[in-house]
């Protein structure tokens, strides 16, 4: 099979690293692409946002099929125009990919639908969101509506903090469009979870749990970013509570976008919030989770490449490396445990320099304190 991956960050690396390995790839072309992905692919600039460009790159390879890994050409409908030419395509619709990048549509699936989520309400005006909040009480947090990077998602422990958060979302207009319309939820206590499926919009296959670390410094303190780091498995999802999550989260979740017209096929992740309760919904993301991707494909057996295929064909639907800012490089590593695979992580981070460097200390800490 001829296959073109689109995109060009850890994730698609680690999407390229495994699909690389499938005996039934014949050629694989990455869009953008970087170096590391040239290992495993012909990579050609063509920009994952140009929805044109990779339609007609893809009809001119004629490939077999076409991966999407970052959420921005979903959201564009690069899935929609892919299947419009004929074309196998992983990744969800227009549509489908919505349940990302609108999170008041999510949020508005959730509680139609019954799938247990924290209490929100939806603004686009200033003043009403800040008397929601004083009804609420904080710690809350403030989203934006639209895509934003991986920063859209604003923890606000008082009063205070969620006015000067709505202010930047609704007054200044910091996020743009994304932010013209904001979700603001009840702070949600517990242990955060990855939980990956793959689907073709009826039936779902789990994948392996994961834990992201999102906030930018060591012990969950500052800002959040798109990721600092994670770890796979995430020891909270045993196999009582992944069957808990598949039957009270992923399943009515399929059924009631299925409901709404819009079937997702693709891979779809649930983020989580565990607690005594129960697993509830943190966000949804309509593709593979970065850095979460980077840690859970080496754990994979399974040729994905069929897998995707499977899924896509049920829906038809200068010289030297530099920085660019952003996340630079994931370091992934396996061991015969989690202390051994953190171990063997961070002796690669100490290999790495460069101006400016920043990465965080207590990934997977966690884990081992339960170990």
């Amino acid at each position: 099979m001829k296959v073109l991956l689109v995109g060009g960050g850890g994730r698609e690396h680690a999407l390229a690293w495994k699909l690389a390995q499938s005996p039934l790839l014949t050629r694989l072309i990455a869009a953008p692409g970087n170096p590391g992905i040239a290992r495993h692919a012909e990579c050609i600039p063509i920009k994952d946002v140009a929805v044109d460009e990779q339609v007609a790159l893809a009809r001119r390879e004629r490939v077999d099929l076409v991966v999407i890994g970052p959420e921005m050409p979903l959201s564009l409908g690069l899935a929609d125009r892919l299947a419009e030419a004929g074309i196998a395509v992983f990744g969800p619709s227009q549509a489908a990919a919505r349940i990302e990048s609108s999170k008041a549509f999510a949020k508005d699936l959730m509680a139609r639908y019954g799938i247990p989520t924290a209490r929100f309400e939806t603004f686009q005006e200033a003043a009403s969101a800040r008397r929601f909040c004083r009804t609420l009480g904080a710690p809350l947090v403030v989203k934006t509506d639209g895509l934003a990077a991986g920063k859209g998602a604003i923890v606000c422990r008082t009063l205070d903090e969620a006015d000067a958060a709505i202010g930047l979302c609704l007054d200044a207009k910091s996020f743009g469009a994304a932010g013209a319309t904001v979700v603001i939820e009840e702070f949600m206590e517990g242990e955060e979870a990855s939980f990956f499926v793959l689907t073709d919009g009826a039936a779902a296959l789990p994948l392996e749990s994961a834990q992201d670390h999102k906030t930018i410094f060591d012990d969950d303190r500052g800002p959040n970013t798109g990721g600092m780091g994670a770890y796979s498995p995430a020891p909270v999802v045993d196999e009582a509570m992944s069957r808990r999550v598949m039957e009270e989260i992923v399943a009515p979740t399929i059924a009631a976008m299925a409901k709404e017209g819009a079937p997702f096929a693709g891979v779809l992740y649930v983020g989580l919030m565990i607690d005594r309760r129960g697993p509830r919904v943190v966000e949804f993301n309509c593709r593979f989770g970065d850095p979460e991707c980077q840690a859970i494909l080496p754990r994979l057996d399974e040729d994905l490449l069929p897998l995707f295929d499977a899924v896509a064909r049920t829906a038809w639907r200068e010289g030297r490396v530099v920085t660019a800012g952003g996340r630079v490089i994931g370091v992934q590593a396996l061991g015969p445990d989690i202390r051994t695979a953190i171990a063997r992580a961070y002796a690669g981070v100490e290999r790495i320099h460069f101006a400016g460097m920043q990465f965080r200390r207590d990934i997977g800490r966690r884990a081992v304190e339960r170990a």
